[in-house]
């Protein structure tokens, strides 16, 4: 059956979506409108594993190719502590730029007949043209998730600390993490390639170390250099790129975690981080929006009726985040609480880094969970054992911590 879309943000999401509905159905009506200019977006490289390129594979072989084509791969870790440096092997990583990302589904998009409407903003009152679907893929800050956030039960938690998505020509050939001790507290860094050329590099640091560096009151030049010259090793002496906002202020952020209480409201539907965010330490973040395109075109395709459609949809993904919206909320809470994990073994710490996702881990002394990991890296019943201890302790502070009316995130750091 025809039916005609209107997708409104121009992300990797909305793209792929109209991907997939084309190929399920040419005649289908199509329509992506972008408020931004063709070819302007931000970010730098976006990453992703093995097993999203797989799935994209088994829905459109042809943009699956491309991406591989341009995107750069790692499978080791790197991390750097002060003067010491530590590498494991680990899980096949893949790092591509968000330009040219979005660029290749534009062409993939285009060729398969969606029409691309690009400096056309769709408002929160702005028309959608009698359309069967209107897909809200217009970000963190949707204006048409906004006009209905009370039926939508939108929340926004900020975190605790600040960072700055940046650029270099530093190409890194490893997933590298390098942390800083200052005089303020410590600073850290995750760097990744994502072309022959440029690696991403995401900085962060606690609210004291932000303030007492002074990057509150830098603007952006100010704020590299200072940056620069605390990662020189990491960064062999390149250079740090900014986004260079127009007025020069810097781009220092605080994640917010986004949820939503339900994901439709009549044929309006939330996509990618317009339902939902999780911290950006465990890099899901596209894979995540690509996932939701999948999920939300195949449940069209099985349910002609729409509202059936959009209820499996979002139960369906709703289900599939729970565990990645837990590993995303303890890694941030990780490197909230650093200096209770910079003081072990390089190779402890690094290990621990390695398990920031668990969510026993906050709760156990950090030499005895290091200890416990090898045991039952050795032993199956000591690691069935961990599995179960883990998950029910999370849930045991979470109900303690909502009957108290204190958010998951204000859990108290315990010190090993």
């Amino acid at each position: 059956m025809r039916v005609k879309v209107v997708c409104v943000g121009g992300g990797p999401a909305g793209l792929y979506l109209s991907i997939l509905l084309k190929l399920q159905d040419p005649s289908h009506d199509i329509t992506v409108h972008e408020r931004n200019p063709e070819g302007s977006t931000y970010g730098w490289g976006v990453t992703y594993w093995r097993g999203l390129l797989d799935k994209l594979h088994e829905r459109d072989p042809v943009s699956a190719q491309a991406i591989a084509d341009h995107s750069v791969n790692w499978n080791e870790g790197v991390a750097r502590v002060r003067d010491l440096t530590t590498r494991h092997g680990g899980d096949e990583g893949f790092g591509i730029g968000r330009h040219r990302l979005l660029e290749l589904l534009a062409a993939r998009a285009r060729s398969l007949g969606v029409r691309l409407e690009y400096e056309s903003e769709i408002d929160a009152a702005g028309p959608t043209g009698g359309a069967d679907l209107v897909v809200a893929g217009d970000g963190v800050h949707s204006a048409l998730r906004t006009r209905h956030a009370a039926h939508f039960g939108t929340e926004l938690r900020p975190g605790r600390n600040h960072y700055i998505w940046l650029g270099t020509t530093k190409v890194f050939d490893a997933f590298t993490f390098a942390f800083v001790e200052t005089d303020h507290g410590w600073i850290w860094a995750y760097g990744y390639g994502f072309g022959p050329d440029r690696s991403t590099v995401v900085i962060e640091c606690a609210p004291e170390t932000f303030t007492g560096l002074g990057l509150d009151r830098a603007d952006e030049a100010e704020g590299l250099a200072l940056l620069e010259k605390l990662f020189a090793d990491t960064l062999d002496g390149h250079a740090l790129i900014g986004r260079a906002p127009a007025d020069g202020s810097s781009s220092w952020l605080n994640f917010r975690t986004l949820t939503n209480r339900t994901w439709y409201r009549d044929n309006l539907v939330l996509l990618g981080d317009a339902a939902h965010t999780t911290h950006y330490s465990i890099g899901a973040g596209t894979t995540l929006a690509l996932e939701d395109a999948i999920a939300l075109a195949d449940a069209l395709r099985e349910h002609p009726q729409l509202p059936r459609a959009l209820a499996q949809y979002e139960r369906e993904r709703k289900q599939a985040l729970l565990p990645l919206q837990s590993a995303a909320r303890y890694s941030a809470q990780w490197y909230e609480s650093l200096p209770r994990y910079i003081q072990l073994p390089p190779e402890q710490m690094f290990a621990l880094l390695g398990q920031r996702h668990s969510p026993l881990l906050p709760y156990v002394p950090p030499q005895l969970y290091y200890r416990l990991d090898r045991a039952a890296g050795r032993l199956e019943a000591l690691r069935r054992f961990k599995r179960w201890l883990g998950p029910k302790l999370a849930r045991t502070v979470q109900a303690r911590n909502l009957s108290s009316g204190r958010q998951p995130e204000e859990v108290p750091e315990r010190r090993g």
